[in-house]
């Protein structure tokens, strides 16, 4: 398979304000690609929007927008889409005992992790399509490849977006569509802070831009899903080896809170 020309592909990337997202962002502009950059931090936003036109000669245009709230998807895909390139990389997490975490809270995590990612996917695929031509990343996690005790809907969620973005994969392969469901681990991102629990890292955090290197290189060889670090596909295969019930009793000890 060749490798992906992004230049004057449009591309639509969530969470772009900071993180893997903002590194998706400066990456894919200096490859040539116009930029449509949806979070909440809409100072933020607009001035990497400005930087990453000025260096790069491209179009970047920042959308404002909370993807926790509903109908938030939607006014996306009308406002930045339809894109040649989408890039679901918008989420975050909750730690702690389900039944101790606010129930809106995590509601919020399902619709950001899954709903709003589904969304935006069904209103860009039909675009990439007609075109013959098209590629999504669903930003999962290696945490989609087990339950995860303390981190449960997180976990389930990413687990969502791996079945997802695979069958999506299947479905779109003869079509001209590439999509990669990228499982990072551990990235030093402000993730954690937000998650506010430094147990729910595991191992050592790998550099954004180090993961999105990895994914690009992925993207291009058709590949289906793509655990990012050496370290972590190591890790993937536990849950192939060992009984389910032992990799759950180890992954609630690296994760188990630790006041508990």
């Amino acid at each position: 398979m060749t490798a992906f020309n992004y230049t004057n592909q449009t591309v639509l990337i969530t969470g772009a304000s900071s993180g893997i997202g903002r590194v998706f962002a400066e990456t894919l502009a200096a490859r040539g690609a116009h930029l449509l950059m949806l979070a909440r931090s809409g100072a933020v936003l607009d001035a990497l929007a400005a930087d990453l036109s000025r260096r790069h000669g491209i179009r970047a245009c920042a959308l404002v927008a909370d993807l926790s709230l509903p109908g938030a998807a939607a006014q996306a895909c009308a406002l930045g889409m339809p894109p040649d390139v989408l890039i679901n990389n918008a989420g975050f997490a909750t730690h702690g005992r389900f039944e101790s975490i606010d129930l809106a809270r995590q509601a919020a995590e399902v619709t950001v992790n899954c709903t709003a990612l589904m969304e935006l996917t069904h209103c860009a695929l039909p675009h990439m399509l007609a075109q013959g031509r098209g590629a999504i990343i669903n930003v999962a996690s290696t945490a989609a490849l087990q339950p995860d005790p303390y981190m449960a809907i997180y976990g389930a969620s990413k687990a969502f977006v791996l079945s997802f973005s695979e069958a999506l994969w299947a479905e779109n392969r003869q079509r001209g569509v590439r999509v990669l469901a990228l499982c990072p681990g551990a990235t030093e991102t402000a993730f954690f802070d937000v998650v506010a629990a430094p147990e729910a890292a595991v191992g050592k955090r790998m550099a954004p831009q180090d993961v999105v290197d990895e994914a690009l290189w992925a993207l291009d060889r058709g590949r289906s899903s793509h655990v990012a670090g050496r370290p972590n596909r190591l890790l993937a295969w536990l849950p192939r080896l060992l009984p389910r019930q032992t990799v759950l009793g180890i992954v609630e000890g690296m994760l188990k809170p630790k006041a508990a």
